[in-house]
Order: structure tokens, then C-alpha cells, then sequence
């Protein structure tokens, strides 16, 4: 407590000296939201005082310099319109993945990048359009910087512009650095990189990590790698659209658009509601379930289920959040018009110890209907979301989905008013967000099963279900092999309980006699 009355403390005085020392004379250097935020935002004033260790003066001077460099670049006014299209054709820089610590990781390939001072302000202008993004959303929450130097020339090395990217986070992004990771640096830049560490400071000298194919896995894992970092991700940065879009909640939320195929929706509900009581609607926590942490399908397995079973292995890659961890990880997998698949499942599991609350929302909310899209995952449980396609609609690339989640007080209601309250007051740095995107599966020929299919004249809605049936079936099998290796070691533990038991007998059968 009082810990938080000393920072109250010196972010008033913070505002009341910006106010009397430097306004005045600069209120034309500024842009008036900036002021505004100022006096309202707390921890945005916090995180300039932390990272000036709590000097009221060097926050003022850092302070200050933001704010010209908010209003010379228009900070505010930067929309993806008022920027040259070529700039996100390029992909020089962008967002995407996790690190291990679960910050978003912010890309700058270099070799993309080629000096050239006609256009280096519009390039300024890109990133700080990045990070102002990012900021907004995430209010806080650190970035990893990654300069990716692989196949890089002296060409592309520009030291003004690295330059100016460690002078956002150090001056105009306070406190949301949370590393720099250098991808093989060339021997050649060794002294020109000598100089970022000058530029960093000796108190931020420890945020740089050079690192090589061997040891950057240090730092991120390899299913937000590229594979020529000895990764696996196989995303790839293109445009249109940015690869991070605004997200609604679906008009959908928790039950079925009313359309012309409304029966025939509401008799798969009906079907899966009695084939995976898991998975129905009620905005209540599921039964308890497996972690799904490594949960992987087997290898030998792949050549014994069609390419539909291949999507629903894919599914079960997971990301591993503080909160919760998700499955996929990145992808829901829908087939085009002419597979026919579509749904996909996400599973969310809960690795605290509170309850917590999730809502889903998505890029498209006309197209999907997402059951239960806001209800909450109990501690130690999982629960399934069950993401399907509305009518006619095709999945498309463009398409993302946003699953936010956020820890609940130990009391605390989950009914739909309780819920629907806590998503008001909950602050923002303390929700965690996690971005999926769509993959439409292509089919070049017929597979085996839309064959016996037509053959056997087996109704569409079963081939449609078979994706979703596939995954919870894999599922089932790993939650069933748990349960047997728990049956194992209790059964272990009781005979070596039973053979100490009999033992401490046979000692006092002794000492009696």
C-alpha cells in the first residue's frame, strides 16, 4: 500500500511540473490528446518514471522529448491510408509471434531493407505506426525487437535507421523493450554494432542478445521461428492485408445465425451436444480435462488417417500463455467451397489457480458462429470452442480470430451479467491476448474418404463433421492414457504403502517378542 501511495506521489508531481515547467512555453510543440493522456493515464506516466529510475527530472526532459517527437510525426494520424502502400509490400518490418516470456515480437528482416534518405522518413514513420498500434492495444505489455541478419550486405546496413528504432523504445516507448535479439551478425558490422551498445546505455546494454541458429531457440521457440533460424513456422509476411487486423465479436456470440439452413444447424448442435457434453454452450466451466502442453499426435499415425485427420493432428500445436494455454497454436484449418470442411475446435486450458474469463472475437463476425464465445475456463479444466462457418460462407486468409482472457477474483460470478461487468472494469494491462489466423485447406484431387463417400451417398454434415470429431476423438485417447499411467503409479504407490505397512508389522512382531 504504500508502495502505491510513493508512486501516486511522484506521478502527480510529474504531471503538475510537466504542467507549470513546460507547456507553457512548448503547448505548440505538443498535440493536445498527448496532454490529455497525460493527466489521465497513470501507468503510462509510471512507465516513463521507471524507466528514468524514478528521476521526476530526467522523466520530464524524456517526457518532453516524446511528445515533439509524438507531434512532428503525427504519432495520433498514422493509419495504414496515410502511409505509401510499398512500405508494408516490402516486409521489413511487422509483427508476429511470441518469445518465451509470451511478448510479441516485432521483425526487422534487414536485408529487405536498403538505405536511402528520399524515403527514410517515410520508413520512420512505419515503425513508429507499428509500435503506436501495438501501444494502443497492449498498453504496456514489452516487445522483442529481432534484427534478422541473415544473407545481409553492407548494403542494407543503415545505422541511422537502427538507430532511430533503440530511440523509440528508449525515449518515445518507455518500459516496452524487452529484448533485442541480433540474428547472425555479420563478423563485418562487429564494430558498427559496437556503437548500439553505446547507443542502449549501460543500464539497457543487457536487453541485447546476439544469438545464431544454435542458441536464439534461447529465446523463442521454434514454432515462432522461420525454419532459417531452425524454426517451424511456416508463416509468411504478405499484403494486404497488415497481418494484424481489428477484431468484433461475432454477431453469432453463443448459438446459431437465424438463416435458411437454421434446422439443419440446430440439429448438429443437437448431434454434438449429445456426442461432447464438453463442448455445449452454457457459459460454465467443462469437466476436467488433460493439459494439452506437448500434446502431439503420433508419427506413425499420419499414414493411417486421411488429410482431414493431418488438419486435426495440426491442431493440436499449443500456445503457451500465462493464463491459458491455446490450441492451435496459430492456425484454424478450414477446407475451401469444394471440401466442404467447416469447423474447426479450439481448446483452451486454464493454468491457474483462479478462474478465468475468456471472450472470442473475430476480423469477419458474419461469417462464423463461435460457441461459447464469453464464459469462463475454471482452474485445471479445459474447455472446447467450437468455431464454425455461417451458410454459404467461405473461410478466407484475411480472416483472424482475437481470444482475449483475463484472471477472475476466487468468489467471483460467472454468470453472463457478472461476466459482462468484469470485462468493464478489468484493466487492460492485465489481459492477455492471443491472435488466430485462418488456413484454407486446398484439394488438388479427391481423397479417399470423399470418395466412399460418394459412394456410400453419406450426407455432406457427417464429412463436414469428421474434422471436429477427429480432434476430439485424439483427445479422448490422450486424456484415456493419462488416466491409465495415474491408475499405474497409484496402483505402484499402494503396493510400496502395503510392503512398508507389513514391514513396520513384522518389526513390532519382533521387538515384542
Amino acid at each position: 500500500m504504500a508502495e502505491q501511495d510513493n508512486r501516486a506521489v511522484l506521478i502527480n508531481e510529474t504531471r503538475q511540473r510537466f504542467e507549470t515547467e513546460y507547456v507553457p512555453a512548448k503547448s505548440d510543440k505538443y498535440d493536445s490528446r498527448d496532454l490529455e493522456r497525460l493527466q489521465q493515464d497513470d501507468s503510462w506516466v509510471d512507465n516513463f518514471l521507471i524507466w528514468r529510475h524514478d528521476s521526476v527530472d530526467e522523466t520530464l526532459k524524456m517526457i518532453d522529448e516524446s511528445f515533439q517527437w509524438r507531434k512532428e510525426y503525427a504519432v495520433h494520424d498514422l493509419t495504414e491510408s496515410s502511409l505509401p502502400k510499398w512500405l508494408f509490400e516490402v516486409g521489413a518490418l511487422y509483427l508476429h509471434g511470441y518469445d518465451k516470456e509470451g511478448h510479441k515480437i516485432f521483425w526487422f528482416k534487414v536485408k529487405l531493407h536498403t538505405k536511402d534518405a528520399k524515403t527514410q522518413f517515410e520508413k520512420k514513420k512505419l515503425v513508429a505506426f507499428w509500435l503506436e498500434r501495438y501501444a494502443r492495444r497492449e498498453h504496456g505489455k514489452p516487445l522483442t525487437v529481432v534484427f534478422d541478419m541473415a544473407e545481409t550486405g553492407l548494403s542494407n546496413m543503415d545505422l541511422d535507421f537502427v538507430r532511430y528504432i533503440i530511440g523509440c523504445f528508449k525515449v518515445y516507448y518507455p518500459n516496452y523493450l524487452s529484448k533485442i535479439v541480433i540474428f547472425e551478425l555479420p563478423w563485418i558490422m562487429n564494430a558498427a554494432f559496437k556503437l548500439v551498445k553505446s547507443w542502449l546505455g549501460p543500464d539497457a546494454v543487457g536487453f541485447l542478445k546476439t544469438v545464431n541458429k544454435n542458441d536464439i531457440q534461447e529465446y523463442i521457440s521454434a514454432e515462432y521461428l522461420p525454419p532459417h533460424m531452425g524454426g517451424t513456422d511456416t508463416f509468411k509476411y504478405y499484403y494486404p492485408p497488415l497481418v494484424d487486423d481489428d477484431f468484433q465479436t461475432p454477431l453469432c456470440e453463443n448459438g446459431p445465425i437465424a438463416s435458411e439452413d437454421e434446422t439443419e444447424s440446430k440439429e448438429e448442435i443437437d448431434m454434438e451436444n449429445k456426442e461432447n457434453p464438453d463442448s455445449n454452450e452454457e457459459p460454465g466451466p467443462s469437466s476436467k480435462k488433460t493439459n494439452l502442453t506437448d500434446q502431439m499426435s503420433k508419427p506413425e499415425e499420419t499414414d493411417k488417417v486421411d488429410s482431414k485427420a493431418k488438419n486435426a493432428k495440426k491442431a493440436l500445436t499449443t500456445f503457451k500463455g500465462l493464463l491459458l494455454h491455446i490450441s492451435p497454436a496459430e492456425e484454424l484449418h478450414f477446407g475451401s467451397k469444394e471440401t466442404g470442411e467447416k469447423k474447426c475446435l479450439i481448446v483452451l486450458t486454464n493454468v491457474t489457480k483462479n478462474t478465468v474469463a475468456f471472450k472470442v472475437r473475430t476480423t469477419a463476425p458474419d461469417k462464423y458462429r463461435v460457441k461459447p464465445s464469453n464464459s469462463s475456463c475454471e482452474p485445471g479444466t479445459s474447455l472446447d470452442i467450437i468455431v464454425s462457418l455461417h451458410g454459404g460462407c467461405a473461410a478466407s486468409l484475411q480472416d483472424r480470430f482475437l481470444i482475449m482472457a483475463a484472471e477472475m477474483d476466487q468468489g467471483s460470478g460467472t454468470g453472463t451479467q457478472e461476466l459482462a461487468q468484469f470485462w468493464k472494469e478489468v484493466p487492460r494491462n492485465k489481459v492477455m491476448e492471443h491472435r488466430l489466423r485462418c488456413h484454407v485447406v486446398e484439394s488438388s484431387k479427391p481423397s479417399t474418404l470423399s470418395i466412399n463417400e460418394n459412394a456410400l451417398n453419406i450426407p455432406a454434415k457427417t464429412n463436414e463433421d469428421l474434422h471436429l470429431k477427429l480432434t476430439q476423438v485424439l483427445h479422448s485417447n490422450k486424456r484415456l492414457q493419462e488416466q491409465i499411467d495415474r491408475c499405474v503409479w497409484l496402483q505402484q504407490l499402494t503396493m510400496v504403502l502395503v510392503l512398508l505397512l507389513v514391514a513396520n508389522a513384522a518389526f513390532c512382531f519382533y521387538m515384542l517378542r
